[in-house]
């Protein structure tokens, strides 16, 4: 067995004496002053606004904070008494990115390898695996290569990794946030399954209350300045009017409601044609089979279009092919003058400060566009491609508007997971692209944040803006409006609302 790995030995007890942790080179805690006793076999839903420490707490019960070159630690955070760092194992951890969760090339092995280095028998092992495989919803083979998986289908893999280890401390991070919604049930059912197997621990941070809602013992939600905002069965914390006042006003989403948004609900783009793709076949790479095939679509400048679609069914592909960054694999993508301007016609051939100032995309893995060491230089990288004056105070409203104002300094890999996303999301608002195709927006989103998103993506789309979102979030969709491509089964289908 790998050491300092221990094996799971029942459910585990948590416990925390005013821990709290500050990441190296930030001024601010990302948590502190945390009290708290989680009992063996609890299931905990731990809420809070974006940036209020719940990543930290759940990368603290795993260990992997690091030492104290990496950052400065108060109090103590404590699995069964002891340091989380000296019985890793006992903890499995879903990352909120699965992306830097996968290892091996195939999936078979990277479900099989945390047990692996657990101890657990061979033949227990893909006994395990298979399990794990089924009750993530995952019918692939074992050497499927896990390169070309889509990031709904890394995040059930992820998990499945977890599960086969059957820790006594099962952490989740957002670990529905890029599924379908089906998928949505299906993970939230396979957790329950294992939990019901092996009486494991759970603590989950999810955006989706309404989904862990009936299925969890305990919500906690973390105040954003330290310590506990509320702490109590479901049934108290998320129905009492008291207390639901007080989440909504700290931007926690509560089942039943839905924060108010500014700007208009945007109507059909009457606007000129900007991008035209007809009998249009999208794929990852050069060989192999089309992730979709025959896709007709017209954006308009004006314009909200939506592209829905079960997990896997290659909506990013097509995202990523209509923002210039794949080569069709057949048909034609033909981006008309009032997008393309002097840079020709086809949208992949075009240079990076070309493609940069006519279509900004935003990935769904948000550390994947990231290029420098502080959100500031993050801001000013792309207008700098283009010129050789940065119009500052816009950047100063895209960081007030979507806040982060107050982490200009810090580093955008030590962010959270929403503060990420909203930094990705500036990055590509700050060259002012006429298309603007964005991957998961709402990912990692509280109420307040998810609210401003929308109402600054309203009022481009007013101005003239063409916004493409990939999305599974139908409250987005519904406040956004516009039509809706819906990609399954290779084929796309343009919907109107």
């Amino acid at each position: 067995m790998t050491p300092g790995l221990v094996p799971p030995q029942g459910a585990v007890h948590v416990s925390a004496r005013g821990w709290g942790w500050r990441h190296a080179g930030r001024k601010a805690f990302a948590a502190r002053h945390l009290e708290l006793e989680i009992t063996p076999g609890e299931r905990v839903l731990l809420l809070g606004a974006s940036g209020a420490g719940k990543s930290t707490v759940l990368h603290g019960l795993a260990g992997v904070l690091g030492t104290q070159d990496e950052g400065e630690q108060e109090g103590e955070l404590l699995l069964d008494g002891a340091h989380p760092a000296s019985v890793r194992g006992r903890a499995g951890l879903v990352l909120q990115d699965p992306e830097t969760q996968v290892v091996l090339a195939r999936v078979g092995d990277e479900v099989a390898f945390a047990a692996e280095n657990l101890s657990v028998p061979r033949e227990e092992i893909w006994q395990r695996v298979g399990r794990a495989l089924d009750d993530v919803g995952l019918a692939l083979p074992l050497d499927h290569p896990t390169t070309a998986l889509s990031g709904g289908q890394k995040q059930r893999l992820a998990l499945a990794s977890v599960l086969a280890m059957e820790p006594g401390l099962l952490l989740l991070d957002e670990p529905t946030a890029n599924l379908d919604p089906d998928g949505v049930l299906e993970v939230r059912d396979a957790v329950v399954r294992v939990l019901e197997r092996t009486g494991a621990t759970l603590v989950v941070v999810e955006h989706r209350v309404a989904v862990w809602a009936d299925v969890v013992d305990r919500v906690i939600v973390l105040d954003a300045g330290g310590g506990i905002l509320a702490d109590g069965p479901p049934g108290t914390v998320l129905v009492q009017e008291a207390t639901r006042a007080r989440l909504a006003d700290a931007g926690v989403w509560i089942p039943g409601w839905r924060p108010p948004v500014g700007g208009t609900l945007p109507s059909s783009g009457s606007g000129p044609a900007l991008l035209s793709a007809r009998e249009l076949a999208v794929a990852r790479t050069r060989r192999g089979p089309a992730a979709v095939e025959d896709l007709a679509i017209e954006i308009r400048a004006g314009e909200a279009l939506g592209i829905t679609g079960p997990n896997g069914a290659g909506k990013s592909t097509a995202a990523l092919t209509l923002g210039g960054l794949l080569r069709p694999r057949a048909g034609t993508l033909v981006a008309h003058p009032g997008l393309a301007g002097t840079a020709g016609s086809t949208p992949h051939r075009w240079r990076s400060p070309q493609l940069v100032q006519r279509i900004g995309t935003v990935f769904q893995e948000p550390e994947h566009q990231f290029l420098t060491a502080s959100v500031e230089e993050e801001l000013t990288f792309g207008p700098r491609r283009i010129s050789d004056t940065v119009d500052t105070a816009r950047i100063a409203e895209l960081a007030e508007r979507l806040r982060l104002t107050h982490l200009l300094r810090a580093n955008p890999f030590t962010l959270s997971g929403g503060e990420k996303r909203r930094l990705s999301v500036a990055t590509m608002l700050a060259t002012a692209p006429r298309l603007l195709i964005l991957d998961e927006p709402t990912f990692g989103q509280d109420a307040l944040t998810w609210a401003e998103l929308v109402t600054l993506l309203r009022e481009l789309v007013d101005d003239g803006v063409a916004v493409l979102s990939v999305t599974h979030d139908a409250d987005f969709s519904d406040a956004l409006g516009g039509a809706t491509l819906h990609i399954s089964g290779g084929a796309g289908r343009l919907v109107s609302r």
